[in-house]
């Protein structure tokens, strides 16, 4: 399955990608199965979010995704982030092999317990 350039320009060049200094949330989920580590940083202030980051090391797609929804999560309320699954990463990537779901869903899975 060929990856849009979108995706491609996630992986190389992540967005919200490294450390956040003031950060008061912190999440960490990793994925067993592949190898997929991402750790989220986050300042949430007034139930927003204020500025997230994140690092960590994956294939392509779990950066891309972790890329496109540190975007997406930018400025969102807390009460509003709970509510994602996984039809929002659908939505941003495109459709997904049901093989690769796990490696794009780890993102999601630590940006919520980062809310919780």
């Amino acid at each position: 399955m060929e990856y849009s350039e979108e995706i491609i320009d996630h992986a190389r060049n992540p967005r919200n990608f490294g450390d956040l200094k003031g950060a008061n949330k912190r999440s960490k989920q990793s994925n067993a199965t592949c190898g997929d580590m991402v750790e989220f940083y986050a300042k949430v202030d007034g139930g927003v979010i204020r500025d997230i980051r994140f690092k960590g090391v994956g294939c392509a797609l779990s950066t891309a995704a972790a890329s496109m929804l540190s975007d997406k999560v930018k400025g969102m309320k807390v009460d509003e982030v709970r509510e994602l699954d996984g039809r929002v990463v659908v939505e941003l990537m495109g459709e997904v092999n049901p093989a690769r779901m796990k490696c794009v869903l780890l993102p999601l899975s630590a940006i919520r317990a980062l809310v919780e």
